[in-house]
């Protein structure tokens, strides 16, 4: 018979599940690669139905209900919403459905953000879903109600995040014209409110200058998912072996493209990634 300590040896080695609209949440995979090294991951990309940065609330709830229940399938211990969008719109809800830790991108993020910045001006900038959210005001404002939010919705740096242009002329010239009224607002603070955005991080602290301090959602939240861990005793101290393959990675839709694009950006690489109809869940 199993005692109560074995019971939570077996839950400690379970996977985190993390998921997202698609191919983003990959910067928060990367970070709790790098922090939390011992721990399992299952990742979810929607691949066939992104993006959700222009969807309805209603719809992105529907789209992570059914991924919450793909990953409660493959036995995880705690969940991550490495989705700014879904965070926004659907971990509220999701949060009272389930019996396992959920956490999403953007309160991390807010959290920093109210403590770094200076001069009470913080900028956030995402998709058109995240920013007409104003979920990061919301909860900075929870912390310090005299703090103003900016917010700037940035939908071409997505496309250009994907297509590996993260160092390239276009890239600048685009986010030249997205940031010019951040700057002017003169904000010290700038959220990358989209898991894409740490991919061409460089150029967006280049152009807004060394005064303003970025703030990157998917490093805090695997600091985050790391202290939760800890909370709950789940953390897993076992480590693993060079070698073994103890992550997994699901798509919705083109799984050989996401492979691609998933070794370009994972130090460690993956070796496949399985295409699953979501629907079914």
């Amino acid at each position: 018979m199993m005692s109560l300590g074995d019971d939570r040896e077996v839950l400690r080695e379970a996977p985190v599940g993390v998921f997202d609209s698609g191919v983003g949440g990959l910067t928060v995979v990367r970070e709790i690669m790098r922090q939390i090294p011992n721990e399992k991951i299952i990742y979810f990309g929607d691949t066939a139905r992104v993006p959700y940065g222009s969807k309805s609330k209603e719809t992105i709830t529907r789209y992570s209900r059914q991924i919450v229940r793909f990953l409660r399938e493959q036995k995880v211990k705690a969940i991550v919403a490495a989705c700014n969008t879904a965070s926004a719109y659907a971990l509220s809800e999701i949060e009272k459905e389930i019996d396992i830790p959920i956490i999403g991108v953007v309160k991390p993020g807010a959290k920093v953000a109210a403590e770094v910045t200076r001069n009470g001006r913080v900028g956030v900038i995402g998709t058109e879903g995240t920013v007409g959210s104003r979920i990061y005001s919301t909860y900075i404002k929870e912390i310090k109600p005299e703090i103003q939010v900016l917010g700037k919705a940035c939908p071409l740096f997505v496309p250009l995040a994907e297509e590996g242009l993260w160092q390239d002329p276009v890239t600048d010239e685009i986010a030249k014209r997205y940031l010019s009224e951040l700057i002017e607002s003169d904000i010290d603070t700038l959220i990358l409110g989209c898991t894409h955005y740490p991919l061409i991080r460089s150029t967006l602290g280049r152009i807004m200058g060394e005064k303003v301090t970025l703030v990157n959602p998917a490093y805090e939240t695997a600091r985050e998912l790391r202290e939760l861990l800890e909370q709950e005793q789940l953390l897993n101290r076992k480590k693993q072996e060079l070698g073994m393959n103890c992550h997994r990675f699901y798509v919705s839709d083109m799984a050989d493209k996401f492979q691609s694009f998933a070794n370009s950006i994972l130090k460690y690489g993956i070796l496949s990634a399985k295409k699953i109809d979501i629907e079914n869940y």
